[in-house]
Formats: C-alpha cells, sequence, structure tokens
C-alpha cells in the first residue's frame, strides 16, 4: 500500500498508512474549509483550473467532479486511494455515460451543427442543455458527498488532525483520482497540471 508519513503536532512521524478520517461533528466544522458546490465552482474559476481540468477530461476520460471531490475531502484533511475512488466511480459511472455524457455530447454537437444549429433560434436551446449538463455534474457531487463516509475510517489523529497541513492530502488525493482515469504513471506533466489544481485549493 502506498504510504506518506504525516507530521503531527508534537514533531513526531505517523508512518501508519494513510486512511480516510471520519471527523466528529465538532471536528469537521472546524476543518471543512467550505460546502463542496462552493467550493468546486471556486476552484474550477481559479486561472487555469478549467482549462486543465478539461484537458483532462478530453485527453484521459476523467471525470472532472470525481477529480475536485478529492481535492475537496483532502482539504477536509480526509485521504482517498485508487481503491476508494474505484468504489465511487463504479457506483456513479452509469450516471456519468447515461446522463453526463450525452448532455455535454449534445451541447458540443449544437455548437457546430446540425442545421439548423449554430443559430440565434437554437442557442436558448444549447444554454438549456448547459444548464441541465452543470445539473448533472452538481447532483453528482452531492452523491458523492453523501456516500463519502461509506469508506472512511475513524481517524486515530483525534485533535491533532486539526493541525496538520492538508496541502500533501490534496495532492495525493489529486494523484489518485488522475491514477485511476489514466491507469498508467504519472509524468511530470500530469503532477504539473495536478499542482496547479492544487495551488487553487
Amino acid at each position: 500500500m502506498w504510504m506518506r508519513p504525516v507530521l503531527l503536532p508534537n514533531g513526531m512521524l505517523n508512518t501508519q498508512p494513510p486512511r480516510p478520517c471520519n471527523l466528529r461533528a465538532d471536528q469537521m466544522a472546524r476543518v471543512i474549509p467550505e460546502p463542496l458546490w462552493p467550493f468546486v465552482l471556486r476552484v474550477y474559476k481559479a486561472d487555469g483550473v478549467a482549462g486543465v481540468c478539461l484537458e483532462l477530461q478530453e485527453t484521459d476520460g476523467v471525470d472532472v467532479p470525481i477529480l475536485l471531490f478529492s481535492a475537496w475531502l483532502g482539504a477536509c484533511a480526509r485521504w482517498t486511494s485508487l481503491d476508494d475512488i474505484a468504489k465511487l466511480d463504479a457506483q456513479i459511472a452509469p450516471w456519468r455515460t447515461e446522463v453526463v455524457q450525452p448532455l455535454r455530447k449534445i451541447r458540443q454537437r449544437l455548437k457546430y451543427g446540425p442545421a439548423p444549429a449554430p443559430s440565434d433560434q437554437t442557442t436558448p436551446l444549447r444554454e438549456a442543455i448547459k444548464s441541465a449538463e452543470l445539473s448533472a455534474e452538481r447532483l453528482e457531487l452531492a452523491w458523492l458527498a453523501e456516500h463519502a463516509d461509506s469508506f472512511c475510517q475513524p481517524s486515530e489523529l483525534g485533535d491533532a488532525i486539526l493541525q496538520i497541513d492538508t496541502a500533501p492530502i490534496v495532492a495525493a488525493n489529486l494523484e489518485a483520482g488522475l491514477q485511476h482515469f489514466r491507469k498508467i504513471p504519472l509524468d511530470h506533466a500530469s503532477r504539473q497540471q495536478l499542482a496547479l489544481i492544487a495551488a487553487a485549493v
């Protein structure tokens, strides 16, 4: 299993396999930077992030909601693994392939045709489909957030987790998210793309 040592507030290293953590309500209220949907919108709108996400979506088949959801978990001090992401993806994949992707395909097609598209008459239709696609992705994110706890294990760090720098967790979660879809080792260029997303968190 992949392992990353975590520096605890007492200066000791926790070398146990990193695990997703299930915080108490009072801990979670202090750790979560913001709700998932506002978090996703803010990160996606940061300089360069949308371009990177769309490139990963087109070239590697990355599910952007899953990728940004992984970053959000990291910001909440929760580790994810390839197995975690694979389990979630296996359950949400039908929604992506049967709902999100068909809406995206129609939206993209209407940008160039067929007649009478593109035209002023078909632009409202394309915008409505774009809105539906966004709503479908938001529903996916809501489902991911609802089911995240199903694979989270109780943290052994207690209140110490509130003092952990979440940046390495965000980076590791993003790598796991991209690795799941890419299936091959990540190269330097890929890590640079993920670093740009992580910087926006």
